[in-house]
């Protein structure tokens, strides 16, 4: 039997919480409840043990429960654990690693994957700070569900609305039912090249990796075995990935190079187009005038990789262009040999490249699709299903 933790904060929606729990249990799932101190606001722990059919925990420091079994055994004992409601607040505490409470704690502690979803009112979820702790999340590899657009209990309309607990229940099941991806094994490369000019100068450009560690993230949690290939990004590692780091294009095509075959490649990195044949020394200012730099051309890694006789059965890469960009892209798909491009605007007013956001055009063989700007999370949930449907006709 499946185990779901489910945690239920302070919100108004908190007594949708009881339809959840009710639907998971038709389900044969396993559940085991907690609730936060404000959640007992809303709905009563008697309702929620009654329906869960399990004791609600609600205190860190509980000899009883401790004894029998302590918060970091309750953690690992699920299969998923489920926010459900999750406040501005919660997501906060979380996303800034606070652990003062038992359900912090436990999130704190957890190792089995985290579904989060929101419930607040629209200026909550529409604030910067909200914004960027679940931003954070979606790094980490927190899934989550919702909010939708509609009427509040406040009496204003607009996202933020717990999404209905039947959309909620399917997405639990899906999660706890076999991974998709599971047995597929994914190369992807993210974030930028540094190529040195001397020791302390180097070409690069202004990629954090942040989408790249998006999709690893998103493709991990479908159950596929990544293998992750980055250079110097800022972007945080995804958990449960096999990282490898690199510098220069050129170690990125040897790592891609050892890494085939697999099922998929996606070239999410952005790859410097030239190298230099660098200085040992640090170049200094003299009278002779400006130093001459020879600049060689780096491998095509997707190029090679779409060639190679361990060619992936599905080959991805991305396009970053700043004008006529599908057309470019399109042309791109066509010189490279790939099976599939994801193309964005990246001139500096879209503020996509390093940024949060990110509106990507997928153009294949035979279609083209404009998706809506969005968080570079919900991109990646995106991209990973549309992997997983082209794979189920494998």
């Amino acid at each position: 039997m499946k185990t779901v933790l489910l945690m239920i904060t302070g919100g108004i929606a908190a007594y949708k919480s009881l339809l959840l729990i009710r639907a998971l249990r038709a389900s044969g799932v396993r559940v085991v409840p907690v609730m936060t101190e404000s959640a007992s606001q809303f709905v009563t722990p008697l309702s929620v043990s009654a329906l869960a059919e399990n004791p609600v925990r609600s205190k860190l420091f509980d000899l009883e429960a401790e004894a029998k079994m302590g918060h970091i055994e309750l953690s690992r004992s699920a299969d998923l654990i489920v926010i459900a409601p999750a406040t501005a607040n919660f997501i906060a505490k979380i996303a800034n690693g606070l652990a003062d409470d038992l359900a912090s704690t436990l999130v704190s502690a957890a190792r089995a994957p985290i579904m989060i979803a929101p419930s607040m009112n629209v200026a909550m979820w529409e604030n910067a700070a909200t914004q960027e702790n679940m931003s954070k999340l979606g790094e980490r590899g927190f899934l989550s569900i919702g909010p939708t657009k509609g009427d509040m209990a406040c009496g204003e309309y607009g996202f933020g609305r717990f999404e209905e607990p039947e959309q909620i229940h399917a997405a639990i099941m899906e999660q706890l039912g076999a991974a998709p991806l599971a047995g597929k094994h994914i190369v992807m490369t993210s974030g930028p090249t540094h190529e040195p000019i001397d020791p302390v100068r180097y070409i690069a450009n202004r990629s954090s990796g942040k989408q790249g560690t998006a999709i690893a993230n998103a493709l991990i949690n479908l159950g596929a075995k990544v293998t992750f290939i980055t250079g110097p990004a800022s972007a945080a590692r995804p958990e449960g990935a096999h990282i490898v780091e690199v510098e220069t294009a050129r170690d990125m095509e040897t790592a891609v190079n050892a890494a085939l075959p697999s099922d998929v490649f996606i070239s999410a990195a952005a790859v410097a187009d030239w190298h230099v044949e660098a200085c040992e020394e640090k170049l200094k200012k003299t009278t002779d005038g400006l130093p001459t730099l020879c600049l060689s051309e780096n491998p095509d890694i997707l190029k090679t990789v779409c060639a190679s006789k361990n060619r992936p059965k599905l080959v991805i890469g991305f396009a970053a262009e700043t004008q006529n960009v599908v057309e470019f892209a399109t042309a791109k798909r066509e010189r490279k040999g790939c099976d599939w491009i994801l193309a964005n605007d990246v001139s500096p007013k879209t503020g996509i490249m390093g940024g949060d956001h990110n509106a990507i055009h997928l153009i294949t063989e035979n279609s083209h699709e404009s998706w809506p700007e969005q968080s570079k999370t919900m991109a990646a949930k995106m991209l990973a299903e549309r992997i997983t449907d082209e794979i189920a006709k494998w």
